[in-house]
């Protein structure tokens, strides 16, 4: 056996280049990790759960599933009209991203029949599974899904569990987790399978080496970049781009400049893909809500954030961005 499939046999970790971590080129030896995907390996997940379908929950399972890496993947949320909505968004997405030639793949259908559509918790696999919690940013309902997921795997030690929340500390959103050291956070990025970036979040005196090992092994496993940090609330990503945004809004409600003027001077000028209104209105009004709200009852001098009554009228409204149609821009016209 040659050296390189050797060490594709072991699964002993591949340096990249930084071309390659820009542009997600796979080596030789990357691909070969496809041949092996049945191979026991120290700390590797299996199986996948994921607890809310909506446009983070669906672009996990998309990107779980276009790697051919796991033995069953299986999305979950309350309805089947959710279920069939998500559904359809990763067919889109999909065909969009082949269209694109940014995913080889030769089947679409494929790729879609290797995820478990369900309106229960209840994996294809239960055995090395991961659960991934991906609702939105809302403590109360967080607490009391991993409060029923400990009951429902209590007797399940191979299983880990954990938040991909974007604002709130994982600490407390596992407040009632009674395995606490198979719990940690993985903070993905929206679109999902564009994005390769992925957080993974360590709690502190709970989440312990074998955990945080095998969630480094699954981020490399979906092929996506990981980077570690503790577990303060925004992470670093959102920790820094919040506030940004928070300052952005500022500036329009004072009348200094326009939504356009803003993103046009922060793209030209600062060399950013998205201005602040064009991504707040991107991610959603709602969500940049949740979080600004979620901060600003913490109470925490550290958390210096900007409440803007310009977007508590926006999401009263139901004018959520880019989703309902219309937020800082008008997207119903063509």
């Amino acid at each position: 056996m040659s050296k390189l499939l050797l060490r594709q046999t072991l699964r002993l970790p591949t340096v990249l280049s930084a071309k390659q971590v820009t542009t997600g080129q796979q080596t030789a030896g990357q691909q070969l990790i496809r041949l092996f995907s049945k191979t026991a390996a120290v700390n590797r997940i299996e199986n996948v759960l994921i607890i809310g379908s909506g446009l983070m929950g669906s672009g996990i399972a998309q990107s779980c599933a276009t790697t051919e890496r796991f033995n069953s993947i299986t999305l979950q949320d309350v309805n089947n009209e959710q279920l069939a909505k998500a559904k359809d968004r990763i067919t889109k997405s999909l065909n969009n991203l082949k269209e694109k030639k940014k995913v080889n793949i030769n089947s679409i259908d494929e790729v879609v029949n290797r995820i478990t559509l369900s309106t229960e918790r209840k994996p294809v696999v239960d055995q090395n599974l991961l659960v991934i919690e991906a609702i939105p940013e809302l403590l109360e309902p967080k607490q009391r899904i991993f409060k029923e997921l400990c009951s429902q795997f209590k007797d399940n030690k191979s299983v880990i569990f954990v938040t991909n929340t974007s604002s709130l500390p994982c600490y407390e959103i596992g407040k009632y987790v009674d395995c606490k050291e198979r719990f940690g956070g993985l903070h993905f990025f929206n679109p999902v399978p564009m994005m390769k970036l992925v957080e993974v979040i360590r709690v502190l005196d709970a989440t312990n080496d074998h955990t945080f090992e095998a969630l480094i092994q699954f981020v490399k496993d979906m092929d996506k970049v990981g980077v570690t940090c503790k577990d303060t609330p925004g992470f670093i990503v959102n920790r820094l781009l919040v506030p940004y945004m928070q300052e952005a809004v500022a500036l329009l409600e004072r009348g200094d400049a326009t939504a356009r003027d803003i993103d046009i001077a922060m793209k030209l000028g600062a060399g950013y893909p998205m201005g602040p209104f064009e991504l707040m209105d991107y991610v959603g009004l709602d969500t940049n809500k949740f979080i600004v709200d979620a901060w600003a009852a913490r109470g925490d001098p550290n958390l210096k954030i900007y409440k803007s009554k310009l977007i508590e009228s926006m999401v009263a409204k139901g004018h959520l961005g880019k989703k309902t149609g219309k937020g800082f821009y008008d997207y119903t016209k063509k």
